[in-house]
């Protein structure tokens, strides 16, 4: 594509928290598609470890922490410079997601998040029980605050490619599935006609289900957690406990199971580690597959929004959790992290374009237990095709950084919204912005159930009756 296409104006400055692997590939994305004043675009980071990227686009780096004791009084000014709305693009870690965004409300700013990120030190905070670490206690503290301070100006809640973009595609993959039962059923337009469609068609969950195969020639050296993404974000999460949106269909749990204090949560969580609970599930390229039960906020918005309520009850609500195989590299790296009782390795390094020499990142969604069996809808978009359309990032940033534009572009377009989720906006609208950079976005039934290709060599616990009961997908 040779003349990108402008899709709205930034009148105010820009201002990116965070200049890792994501921010460095979203820089490129906000100059090919917005029109701004680059006089007014900051970018904070505690490492100046991209700073020639941001030299070569001649922009300053401020080179500093966000911290909880001095983000209004660093932020503030930078969102205030000069005339016009201002934009705060939060892509780092360990920054107060909901306390920035609602200091960028305040002053009259749009925000996106690709994360719904707490201050240094929550995931570690031995005073806080497993339930008050977990994405559920995070998801509703957002909720609270859109509560609190309904409408006003936009504010995207936790808009990459998961959470984020799968969110988006759960909605068409629906829509696919009920044309192809010859449902003859308009598009819903509502949250409570979204849900009635997946009941409809029979949905019992949802995986968030993909296969990194992306790879460098140069085996993993010790002591080193090597990742195609943040590798500071993938520990964090990774040992969060496992959580996942729960269906009303479900009639077992792990004996390690909890549900949270409140009585509709839709949510539950393992007393584990997430990146050490594995799942069955399947991709197109290669099949049944292992992935990591690893929490993520889209595993709780997605079961959430597709809830079905009768007098004050759920009546149908589907199963949703990530199941996800990363690089080879990364779990050689979650088993020595593990092995060494959970220490990190001294050299954290996220893989970039140029150290990877091939493979796809295969991130969909499998909507399981309807008419039609099991069905993924995603992108397989590949390394090589990447470096053809973007810089600065490998096939696992492009899906992130392509969501985040579509997420800035629906703000610009609804810039009064309030707080909002993946779920609750345009989903047309954001893939159609996000289609060019996705690779091959296509759609496979399967007959695959979580009961095959079991060796039976050793008595399993399974419940044949029904082989979409969580029982069938739980490893350990």
């Amino acid at each position: 594509m040779a003349d990108w296409p402008i899709y709205g104006e930034i009148t105010g400055p820009i201002v990116m928290i965070g200049f890792g692997s994501i921010g460095r590939g979203t820089l490129p994305m906000i100059e090919r598609h917005f029109k701004y004043d680059k006089s007014r675009m900051s970018v904070i980071d505690p490492s100046d470890h991209n700073k020639h990227i941001l030299d070569a686009h001649g922009l300053d780096l401020i080179q500093k922490h966000v911290t909880k004791e001095n983000y209004r009084e660093l932020l503030t000014p930078l969102l205030t410079k000069g005339k016009g709305q201002g934009f705060c693009v939060n892509l780092s870690v360990d920054t107060g997601s909901v306390d920035i965004m609602e200091l960028c409300r305040e002053l009259g700013c749009l925000y996106i998040d690709t994360v719904n990120e707490p201050w240094l030190g929550f995931y570690f905070d031995k005073k806080k029980g497993p339930s008050e670490r977990s994405n559920y206690a995070l998801r509703e503290i957002t909720l609270a605050a859109k509560k609190k301070n309904p409408g006003g100006p936009t504010a995207v809640s936790c808009c990459g490619a998961n959470p984020g973009m799968v969110s988006f595609f759960v909605k068409q993959a629906a829509l696919n599935i009920a044309r192809d039962m010859n449902l003859n059923v308009p598009d819903p337009e509502t949250r409570e006609e979204w849900a009635a469609l997946l009941r409809q068609i029979g949905v019992k969950g949802v995986h968030i289900a993909e296969r990194d195969t992306q790879r460098t020639v140069d085996p993993k050296p010790p002591n080193v957690f090597l990742n195609t993404w943040s590798v500071e974000g993938f520990i964090s999460e990774g040992l969060q406990p496992s959580e996942l949106g729960w269906g009303t269909h479900e009639k077992w749990k792990p004996a390690n199971a909890e549900t949270h204090p409140a009585a509709n949560a839709p949510a539950i969580y393992l007393m584990q580690p997430g990146a050490a609970t594995k799942v069955r599930t399947w991709c197109p390229t290669l099949g049944a597959q292992y992935g990591f039960l690893v929490t993520h906020n889209e595993s709780i918005s997605i079961s959430d929004y597709f809830t079905v309520h009768e007098d004050g009850r759920a009546v149908y609500r589907p199963t949703c959790h990530y199941a996800y195989h990363p690089a080879d590299d990364a779990i050689l790296s979650w088993h020595e992290l593990f092995g060494a009782a959970g220490k990190h390795q001294d050299k954290l390094h996220v893989l970039d374009e140029d150290e990877l020499v091939d493979g796809i990142d295969e991130l969909g969604v499998l909507l399981y237990g309807h008419g039609k069996g099991a069905y993924w809808y995603g992108s397989q978009l590949s390394l090589e095709e990447t470096r053809r359309l973007a810089p600065y990032q490998n096939a696992t940033g492009l899906q992130v950084t392509s969501a985040i534009l579509a997420g800035m572009v629906w703000a610009l377009e609804n810039p009064n919204e309030g707080i909002v989720e993946a779920e609750e906006m345009d989903f047309k609208r954001c893939l159609e912005i996000q289609f060019p950079y996705l690779g091959p976005v296509n759609g496979y039934y399967t007959d695959w159930t979580p009961l095959e290709n079991r060796p039976g060599l050793f008595p399993e616990d399974i419940d044949e009756s029904d082989p979409w009961q969580f029982k069938n997908f739980f490893v350990g």
